[in-house]
């Protein structure tokens, strides 16, 4: 099948149907400029009638039992193996993805769905002791009932998968908005996966809109209980103050500045070729991309040489040729705004070590060194394919300048003395950081979030369940209580 043709509608309460908003999403390929896609946006009402289609179907759903509803997400798990070279295929058309970020996205999406199923089974409940005689105190894990999902544009069919189907699998109705710029991978796929694999009408609903047609509609509605966003840190801010002040549970995945540190003891090859994926895999569109490479000055000159000329080799084009590296930014805003970085940069005084020209979307690598110190383009997210190299002396300086940054989402660190790692990385005011690695890692068992403004709570494991249910109690008194009137 043709997705940008079958799946270019809204997917509300079970039906697939055209959207009712006074204007049309335009689904471009970054790429060649193709038109993918015509979508009329969701309007207000139709944000309405997916919430209370989530919230009629979500009861049963929760009273279904948990061996039955975990059905459905092996199915989706066989759905997605089956129909992996089309996904593939829509992921390379819609976001500019190289067929290497194309696999390494359904690779994790396919993780997410595993644990999907066993997250069915996970909720139990507690009977905790009392102090009152007679009294049995039990604890109730349970779906927090309709969750909405907010997912970015740069890995939304994973992004997407990694709230929906946990918050599914758990009990909960769900309503799913896509990024306008990927309205196929991060939203309409999603919805039809789950239909093939026999989610029952109502419980996932897509809406394909935006904030200039619904305002706030997705965040005040009166039916969620916990919004997950994936995204900006300005528009997660926003998000925040919303459902804050409307008693919701925000659960905000939101941007980076990574550091990946060489150390003076590092292996100076393994360190540079972990550092080349972390920045500019996916052109650098990663919340956690190590957007500062951070070098102790004894071996700044051999790591310089050598990232620089690996850097040099990435091959950038059409991401459609499998040995392509960097394929085109999302939009031409975003190229134009990385582009400006640079340009921001070296008029600041920095060192360009390799510029790149852009050409339409694509954006080709930059390495940029000799930032003055109060330089803001330090402490900015940089979604492109832009490296800063700044050299340092010893680690207690290393430590303050990794942290001299507003963000902590991750984060890595290079010795050939673990333990020397592990203690560095102890320091680094960041959620995630990984030793002798990438900073660029997802787990369906650990934990992942950022600190400061990188976001708030955590998904993965455990914390899905934490994100997606709530606790309830209830005590029973199997004797007589004393009551003092």
């Amino acid at each position: 099948m043709s997705y940008f043709t079958e799946l270019a509608q809204q997917y509300i309460d079970g039906s697939w149907r055209p959207g009712h908003g006074a204007w049309d999403i335009i689904d471009f390929n970054p790429y060649n400029g193709e038109k993918l896609a015509s979508i009329t946006v969701a309007s207000a009402d139709e944000v309405d009638e997916a919430y209370r289609a989530a919230e009629r179907a979500q009861k049963s759903w929760a009273d279904t039992n948990a061996y039955t509803r975990r059905l459905v997400f092996e199915r989706a798990l066989r759905l997605v193996e089956e129909r992996e070279g089309e996904i593939s295929d829509a992921i390379v058309d819609e976001l500019g993805g190289t067929r290497l970020k194309a696999g390494f996205e359904l690779h994790l999406a396919k993780e997410f769905l595993r644990e999907a199923i066993q997250l069915a089974l996970r909720p139990q409940g507690r009977v905790i002791p009392s102090p009152v005689d007679g009294k049995e105190n039990r604890v109730y894990r349970v779906p927090v009932g309709v969750v909405g999902v907010i997912s970015p544009f740069n890995f939304p069919f994973l992004l997407s998968l990694k709230s929906v189907a946990p918050a599914l699998a758990l009990g909960n109705g769900v309503v799913l908005k896509p990024h306008q710029n990927t309205p196929i991978c991060g939203g309409s796929l999603v919805a039809k996966i789950f239909e093939d694999a026999g989610l029952p009408a109502g419980l996932l609903n897509v809406v394909i809109t935006d904030i200039a047609e619904i305002g706030d509609a997705l965040l005040t509605h009166p039916v969620p209980k916990v919004i997950s966003f994936t995204g900006s840190d300005a528009v997660g801010q926003h998000v925040a103050t919303v459902c804050a002040s409307q008693f919701k549970h925000a659960v905000l995945e939101l941007g980076g500045n990574s550091a990946l540190t060489v150390l003076d003891d590092a292996d100076v090859d393994y360190a540079v070729d972990a550092a080349v994926f972390s920045r500019y895999v996916h052109q650098g569109q990663v919340c956690m991309a190590a957007n500062r490479i951070l070098v102790d000055r004894k071996v700044e000159k051999e790591f310089t040489e050598k990232f620089v000329a690996k850097v040099r080799s990435l091959k950038v084009g059409d991401p459609r040729d499998p040995s392509t590296v960097i394929g085109p930014v999302i939009n031409s805003n975003q190229a134009e705004a990385v582009s400006g970085v640079v340009d921001q940069a070296l008029a600041a005084g920095a060192t360009a070590l390799l510029h790149g020209k852009t050409v339409g979307n694509l954006v080709e690598p930059s390495v940029l060194t000799g930032l003055p110190a109060d330089s803001p383009v330090l402490r900015q997210e940089i979604f492109g394919p832009v490296a800063l190299l700044i050299p340092f002396d010893g680690d207690e300086e290393a430590v303050a300048v990794a942290n001299d940054t507003p963000y902590g989402l991750s984060g890595a660190v290079h010795t050939r003395d673990v333990e020397r790692g592990v203690a560095f990385a102890r320091r680094i005011d960041t959620g995630m950081i990984h030793v002798n690695d990438g900073t660029v890692h997802d787990e369906p068992l650990v934990a992942f979030g950022g600190e400061k403004r990188s976001g708030l709570g955590r998904l993965n494991g455990e914390a899905t369940v934490e994100a997606f249910t709530t606790q309830k109690w209830i005590s029973v008194q199997h004797g007589r209580s004393q009551f003092p009137f």
